[in-house]
């Protein structure tokens, strides 16, 4: 069994924070890079040009790529031979909590807005910290712990949605909703878009897949062909509608559609999608 100390977990996950915070994934970037050199709208390309302009300052001089510095959203695999070894002045600590102390740790010091109330109606006070983070945990084999670090705006988290198809709807209708969801998001959600995409599993499983779907790298695909294709249409799709970037116009409404899928009911057919702006913010680590 192997065990890594508690703190090692805060530093890493405060790390993986900043880290969001300031540095666009290199395939975000390369994505917008290769946007901006095929985009054909004047205006759109300016845009682009922009949004590469801010990556690159926001990197050099340490300071967000957005205003919205999210909602922290962790997904966890941890090994089933690993432990976490909790301080010795709180020997109840958990992963859990190593992980909420680091995203407290990570808003602080990385100077990130908080922007998490700790009730949604009554009052609606901010809790200071950007804590609770959201925290999905999963246990695989081996003795290693992979932290992923998402941070979640608002203006495209709140344009997501979910539908419980019938089971006897087609590729076709399932795939115009999804691009009905994407077009009325609009401006709203800071286009050009990475679109997560989660089919089957159940209510809360597809709405969790469409999130997860998002962690992939930009420019990777399915490994269904079925799947893949789908993927490959929708971007298409997705990018002859004419929204562009920050809904201007252009040729560039998604960077990318990543869809995740999971076995379901036979009188079920859920789906959800998931959208992120084009500061698609994640990072990971395995210690």
């Amino acid at each position: 069994m192997r065990t890594i100390a508690f703190e090692h977990v805060v530093d890493a996950v405060g790390q993986l924070c900043v880290g969001c915070g300031y540095d666009l994934p290199q395939d975000v970037l390369a994505a917008l890079q290769d946007a901006c050199e095929k985009e054909s709208n004047p205006r759109a390309k300016r845009i682009l040009d922009q949004l590469v302009e801010n990556a690159r300052i926001a990197k050099a001089d340490r300071i967000p790529l957005c205003q919205d510095t999210g909602l922290t959203v962790v997904f966890v695999e941890q090994g089933a031979d690993v432990k976490i070894a909790p301080p010795k002045d709180t020997p109840a600590a958990t992963l859990i909590d190593a992980i909420q102390t680091g995203v407290a740790a990570g808003y602080d010091q990385g100077l990130l807005r908080k922007s998490i109330v700790e009730d949604p109606l009554n009052g609606r006070k901010n809790t200071q910290t950007n804590t609770p983070a959201i925290i999905h945990l999963d246990i695989a084999p081996g003795d290693a712990l992979k932290i992923s670090v998402m941070a979640k705006g608002g203006g495209c988290e709140n344009k997501s949605q979910f539908k419980m198809f019938n089971p006897t709807e087609s590729k076709d209708t399932v795939a115009d909703w999804i691009i009905d969801v994407v077009k009325n998001a609009g401006a709203n959600a800071c286009p050009p878009f990475v679109v997560g995409v989660g089919i089957g599993g159940n209510f809360e499983l597809s709405c969790l897949l469409s999130k997860k779907a998002l962690l992939r790298r930009v420019g990777a695909f399915h490994t269904d062909t079925f799947y893949a294709q789908m993927e490959k249409d929708l971007r298409v799709a997705l990018n002859a509608t004419g929204l562009g970037p920050q809904g201007l116009g252009g040729d560039t409404t998604a960077l990318a559609v990543c869809i995740e899928t999971a076995p379901c009911h036979i009188a079920s057919l859920p789906v959800a999608v998931n959208i992120e702006c084009h500061s698609h913010r994640h990072k990971s680590i395995e210690l």
